[in-house]
């Protein structure tokens, strides 16, 4: 047998041609990667949890004795806790490694689908946010918070959370691929601090007064506030939820176009 007839196999184009492992494996095998990874990175998932857990014991000691008799704040406040833990939650930063390092470029060239890379960032992110909610939903437990709507409202309470943290996470993912900077994805947080303190995070909306009130009102915050605030004091409010649903749908819809735009702007440019 001669050299070439070894040589001949390899250069063939089938031979050096990667199948397509299919869309659901590659967004599994990408979100498994993320997630294997959240162990080493602990420090972008403690300080959320810690701020929210932080300023929910705080503002419930603050605010409870003036909240008046009859007034649940602690029911009240946990969904601002909540929304404080999962928001901005995600493996932006990671993503801007994997570009600074090459691995992204060495991804796209493999038939991974471009899609996927994204989706399953975004599954690790829903994970990691809904493991975020548990801690400070025990502590309203083991403080007197009681669902009026049961275990089926905690289900929605923690599906409606995951969403609002999957709608603003394509913000961080928008930044991370247009920018590879690390300090502006870090930043895309900042985004959300009017968002939540425009609104009714600590006082009803109609104890808001002023240019404060009507800015709540085109805040989808104060909507996915009070559509999370109906699940644990009031029971199965169907006009809130549907707010709180149309809010999210809102953000999504911009955070993701931006985010996959961004996609489609960093392959071409790769």
């Amino acid at each position: 047998m001669s050299v070439a007839d070894v040589v001949a196999p390899i250069r063939s184009a089938d031979a050096l041609r990667a199948k397509p492992a299919g869309f659901v494996h590659d967004v599994s095998s990408i979100a498994g990667r993320a997630l294997r990874a959240v162990p080493r990175d602990l420090e972008a998932v403690f300080p959320p949890m810690f701020i929210a857990l932080f300023f929910f014991v705080v503002n419930v000691a603050t605010f409870t004795n003036s909240a008046g008799a009859g007034f649940d704040y602690k029911a009240f406040e946990m969904p601002t806790a909540i929304l404080l833990g999962v928001t901005g939650i995600s493996r932006a930063p990671a993503l801007v490694l994997d570009i600074q390092d090459g691995y992204l470029d060495r991804l796209l060239m493999t038939p991974i689908k471009r899609l996927a890379i994204l989706l399953g960032h975004m599954v690790a992110d829903v994970t990691v946010a809904v493991a975020l909610t548990i801690p400070i939903i025990v502590l309203g437990f083991a403080i007197g918070v009681r669902f009026e709507t049961g275990a089926l409202g905690l289900l929605v309470f923690i599906a409606l959370a995951a969403l609002w943290s999957l709608a603003f996470t394509g913000f961080g993912y928008a930044i991370a691929l247009k920018t590879g900077n690390p300090a502006a994805v870090n930043s895309a947080f900042l985004l959300f601090f009017p968002f939540l303190f425009l609104t009714s995070s600590y006082v009803p909306r109609d104890q808001l007064s002023g240019w404060l009130n009507t800015v709540a009102g085109f805040n989808p915050v104060t909507y996915l506030l009070e559509g999370l605030r109906s699940l644990v004091m009031q029971g199965w409010e169907w006009e809130s939820l549907g707010k709180a649903l149309i809010a999210i749908a809102v953000v999504g819809t911009i955070s993701m176009t931006l985010c996959f735009t961004a996609l489609r702007g960093r392959t071409r440019r790769g």
